[in-house]
């Protein structure tokens, strides 16, 4: 055998080599190391645009595990919510209302407490992914320079409050830039994350919300508490 035939054949043999010795990223398995990214981060914080129809909202969302969350609106301005793990409060500034709910934590989460690592725990439990177009980094949407991975998640049970969700994760940081919902209403929702930061030491302080003076309080709006 030749010199140049040995080293083809040699050359051949290292890519396969090279080739079965790669890891097969999976969908689950990618949506298994996104989990663990956002199992590691202790608190979040973020500009969160909302979109639902022709309907636009946007301001910024803390998160501190295991459960709070509160999102300051710009859009509509001074509207806030705020979940300190037992109690939700939304002041409504248009109608001068704070809304007030005692909240039995359950398996469900949506809307921003997706993009937290209980919110994944409850994706990876109710529903199946799969990428949307490959394990490969795509753009975020026509003509944008930004590239992600998009998995696509169908539900598992009818039961689900969406009937598919799209996550775009961004390929280095692993954190989630963008969550498009299909309601069962057929109705669509997105979400986007951008300037986020995450460990940045975030008090449980900044989740004691206390209602302007002014405002008419209504409680128990949803359901009234069992206990």
């Amino acid at each position: 055998m030749s010199k140049r035939w040995f080293s083809l054949f040699l050359l051949l043999g290292l890519n396969i080599s090279a080739l079965f010795g790669q890891e097969i990223i999976t969908a689950e398995k990618y949506l298994e190391m996104v989990s663990e990214t956002y199992g590691s981060i202790r608190d979040y914080e973020a500009h969160i645009v909302i979109r639902s129809g022709s309907t636009e909202m946007a301001g910024n969302v803390s998160h501190l595990t295991p459960s709070f969350l509160r999102i300051d609106f710009t859009k509509p301005a001074e509207q806030v919510i705020v979940f300190n793990g037992e109690e939700l409060t939304i002041y409504l500034p248009e109608f001068r209302a704070a809304l007030t709910q005692n909240v039995k934590q359950s398996g469900r989460t949506s809307g921003a407490g997706l993009a937290t690592a209980q919110g994944l725990s409850m994706l990876k439990r109710n529903y199946v992914p799969s990428f949307v177009t490959g394990p490969n980094p795509e753009p975020l949407e026509s003509n944008s320079r930004e590239r992600v991975i998009k998995l696509r998640l169908t539900r598992r049970s009818i039961s689900e409050g969406f009937r598919e969700i799209i996550l775009s994760i961004n390929p280095d940081t692993k954190l989630i830039r963008r969550i498009e919902g299909r309601t069962i209403a057929e109705g669509d929702l997105r979400f986007d994350f951008t300037s986020i930061k995450i460990n940045q030491g975030i008090p449980e302080l900044r989740f004691v919300y206390d209602s302007p003076a002014s405002a008419n309080m209504y409680h128990n709006f949803l359901f009234k508490d069992p206990d």
